[in-house]
């Protein structure tokens, strides 16, 4: 609750102090918390070292979150040495528990041949796990394999529904995906003022790609 400000006024010091004290006593969800707020310097200084230390007990404790987490700083390189082989491990065990966040970054790993062979029917299987736990994402990244045929068969009318879904809930990529798709005409009528409208979306999110379509949607309304 402190740290989200769900109820109360957001105190990352506070939530620290909290997290720490249940960590202390084992807490798994604590544990990873805390490493959470070390690993985006909130309520105390980045470390992410430390970060690691802490998903790292978690994870062995079961913690699929943490698992996630671990996978993420893995990848990337944060506290550890960058290791993709390892970051995939983990995101396997943490996707097998069922999380979604997991799922979708075990997906992109298949995508893009990060620590495994790429594999787009894999992908696809591992972002529809996550996608029908409605996670937006991975319903983007679901919805651009439908578009280009990628490990499914090509079904622009399944992209678009996986895009809407993503889009509603405020993912910048499908905002973008989609209004190409309405400003295109695949898998519906061909609609600049709706492409437009999910083009501006997007770009109120800071979408590059968003904001140099609706110039040019612009310059071809004479605007």
């Amino acid at each position: 609750m402190l740290a989200t400000g769900r109820g109360v006024a957001r105190n990352d010091g506070e939530a620290v102090k909290w997290y720490r004290a249940a960590a202390e006593g084992g807490h798994a969800a604590a544990l990873s918390e805390l490493g959470y707020m070390y690993a985006n310097g909130r309520g105390v200084d980045r470390n992410d070292a430390e970060a690691v230390r802490l998903y790292r007990i978690a994870a062995d404790k079961g913690y699929a979150t943490a698992m996630n987490n671990l996978g993420w700083m893995y990848e990337n390189g944060f506290g550890v040495v960058a290791n993709d082989a390892e970051a995939t491990r983990w995101y396997k065990v943490a996707a097998a528990t069922g999380n979604a966040l997991a799922q979708n970054n075990l997906g992109r790993t298949y995508f893009r041949g990060r620590g495994v062979p790429p594999n787009d029917v894999l992908a696809a299987q591992w972002y529809r796990k996550a996608a029908d736990q409605q996670y937006a994402p991975a319903q983007d990244n679901l919805g651009f394999l439908y578009e280009n045929g990628r490990g499914v068969m090509r079904n622009e009318a399944e992209a678009l529904q996986l895009y809407q879904a993503s889009a509603e809930q405020g993912n910048a990529s499908a905002q973008f995906h989609l209004g190409r798709m309405y400003e295109d005409g695949r898998g519906v009528t061909k609609d600049r003022i709706e492409a437009a409208k999910w083009y501006r979306k997007a770009a109120a999110l800071g979408h590059a790609a968003a904001t140099e379509r609706l110039v040019t949607l612009d310059k071809i309304a004479g605007k």
